[in-house]
Formats: C-alpha cells, structure tokens, sequence
C-alpha cells in the first residue's frame, strides 16, 4: 500500500492509508466490481498472443508451484469475500510489515507519524506463518498455442534466473541486459534493426526472494515464428559461449545504472527501492552501492552467469500464432513440441492442459 501527498496533508493522509491497511472492509459491491475488471482484462489477455504467451511462459516454467499461478477465469470467479478478509487477517501484520517514508521529514517526525497511525497495530498471538517453498522448476518444454487466423504471432524462451539474494544476481543482470535490456541489446538488434522481424525483441529478469523467470520475447508475424525462434535460441547460446567485448559490457552496465538512476529521482522512487531492500532482508547501504556492484561485473563474471542461467536447452520455449503457418517449420526446433489450440489451454493447470 503507497500513498503520495503533499507535507501539509501528511497527517491526514497517514491517517486514511492506516485505516485501509488495519481495517479493510472488503465490500461485496466493491468485490464485484473488482472482480468484474479483473475477469474482462483477463478475457481480452486471451486474445493477444504476446499476453497468452507471457500466462502460459509463467505457468510452464514453475509448473505447480506459487509462481506458477495466474489470475485465471476461474479461480478469479470462484473467489469469495469471507476469503480476502482471511487472508488479510492472516498475511497484514505488523511484524510481517515495512513502514518507508521518504520525502522532506526528519527521522523524529517520521518516527512520530508512524507511531500515530499505526501505533496501535497489535502483533496477533499465533506466529507468522513460514512462507511457502517454490519447489523445483518444471522440467523443459516446448509448445505452440494456436490462434488459428490470428495477425500476429509471439515467441517466447524462458526458464529460472538467481534469486535476488544469490551471490551471481548482479552478474546476471548485466548478462541478461546484454542479451535483451534495451533498443540496441542483442536481441533487438538481431531480430528487429538488422531483419525489421519485429517491432521489438527484449529479456527481462525478475527480482524474486525465491529464483524468478528469465524470460526473452517477440513478437512477429506468423511466417517468421521459425527464423525467430533460431534467432533467440542462438543468442542464448552465444551469450553463454563468448566473451562479451569490453565496449559492449560497458555500454550495457550504463544503461542499467542509467535506469536505476531514474528511478530514484522522485521520493516514491526512492521509497519503493529502499521497501524492496527491506523486503528482502538486505541492507538497506545497498541502494548507494548499487552503481559500483553494476560496475564492478567483470566479462568473465558475466558469461559465467550466462552458462548458468541462459542456456537455451534447459529453457521452455512457447510460440502463440496461427500455427497453420508455421508449424511445419518450427515443430522440429525442439524434440517433443507440443501444439495445443488456444482454446484448450488450461492455465489453472500445470500442464496447461
């Protein structure tokens, strides 16, 4: 829960965001509504390639584990009001919470806000609850969802990054910017500057206390499926088995550190960076070092964490399109792919099926 305002209103402020986060009513008109949205965004997800492929990505790579799971038709329809206010009895606690205020306040007085707001939060008497394992990712797959008469069509290839906390996560950012961070990455220069096969190639890695995706996609049409699944499989492959050139390195170390700096420009930058640190129990001096750890990857560091976590053969590859028009091309990329139509798929289940 976030709240910006102006240091004027801070009181007042403090008061309405404390109010939500200890007493949430959960309405059954607002539950409706909410509901409402979240099942016609989820139906209009189903009929764009890149969104399906990005639900069916998550599920196939973590399989029945938590990072599995998606929003899904059904288990959004079957959610109770009795439910959400469980959970939040369970799960919004003080000792399981972080309180970040940044913006022009002493330490005193924010100390003094948090005390009158949420000063009376009492920590319940059962102990908080571990949270669960992820267990181990899913074995590889490869499969093509058909959206038969569909424009346009979407590859992906995904499998488990490092957590946050790994030791190589640094490492592996750099590498992952390399391959996908920007206009001028790897991915985007092979797939769309030089080819013009897509509006746009990327990577991206998710910062998870557990190990979260890595995940390359792109959208293109549907004849160029097969060139484009070469093309990302061999970046992968490439990204694992060649140094990357000094220039290169340094190019894509300043995008992120540039980035990074944008984000801490405004106070709720500044607030939600120092939250995410809290949250996942690192020191909070991190956020000034952040720069130097980007700098300080070396190459060897960085195509270490490439062979560990980019090669192609252990990832999951997923296609959405007509597969009428690529099929033929693109089934032998990988032994055992599978061709599932869009209408099938069950993302409520681990195999999608």
């Amino acid at each position: 829960v976030s709240i910006s305002t102006r240091s004027d209103k801070v009181k007042q402020a403090f008061a309405i965001m404390a109010d939500v986060v200890q007493n949430p009513v959960f309405a059954q008109a607002e539950l409706d509504r909410a509901r409402q949205e979240t099942l016609d965004n989820i139906k209009v997800q189903l009929t764009q390639p890149r969104a399906v492929g990005g639900l069916a990505m998550n599920r196939a790579i973590f399989g029945a584990g938590p990072y599995g799971g998606t929003p899904t038709v059904k288990s959004i329809s079957s959610l109770k009001q009795p439910e959400l206010a469980a959970f939040h009895a369970e799960k919004w606690r003080p000792d399981a919470a972080v309180l970040v205020i940044a913006g022009d306040v002493t330490p005193d007085a924010g100390f003094a806000l948090a005390e009158e707001a949420f000063g009376k939060w009492a920590k319940p008497t059962t102990p908080l609850a571990a949270a669960p394992a992820a267990g181990a990712p899913a074995a590889p797959r490869a499969v093509t969802l058909d959206m038969p008469k569909i424009g346009q069509a979407a590859v992906f290839l995904g499998r488990t990054g490092p957590s946050r906390l790994s030791d190589d996560y640094y490492a592996t950012a750099v590498a992952n910017n390399v391959l996908g961070g920007g206009y001028s990455a790897r991915l985007n220069a092979e797939i769309r500057i030089k080819r013009g096969l897509s509006y746009g190639a990327n990577s991206s890695l998710s910062a998870r206390k557990q190990p979260g995706p890595i995940i390359a996609a792109a959208q293109t049409r549907n004849e160029a499926v097969p060139q484009v699944v070469d093309l990302m499989l061999s970046e992968f492959t490439r990204l694992g088995s060649e140094p990357i050139p000094d220039k290169e390195l340094t190019a894509r170390k300043a995008v992120i550190i540039g980035g990074f700096g944008r984000t801490v420009e405004t106070t709720s930058g500044v607030a939600g960076q120092y939250s995410a640190l809290a949250q996942f129990g690192l020191p909070l001096e991190k956020l000034q070092s952040y720069s130097n750890d980007i700098n300080a990857v070396t190459a060897e560091q960085a195509q270490a964490a490439a062979k560990a976590y980019f090669d192609p053969s252990k990832a999951t590859i997923v296609v959405v399109g007509d597969a009428e028009k690529f099929w033929a091309d693109v089934k032998g990329k990988r032994d055992g792919m599978e061709r599932l139509p869009v209408s099938k798929l069950n993302l409520d289940s681990p195999t999608l099926k």
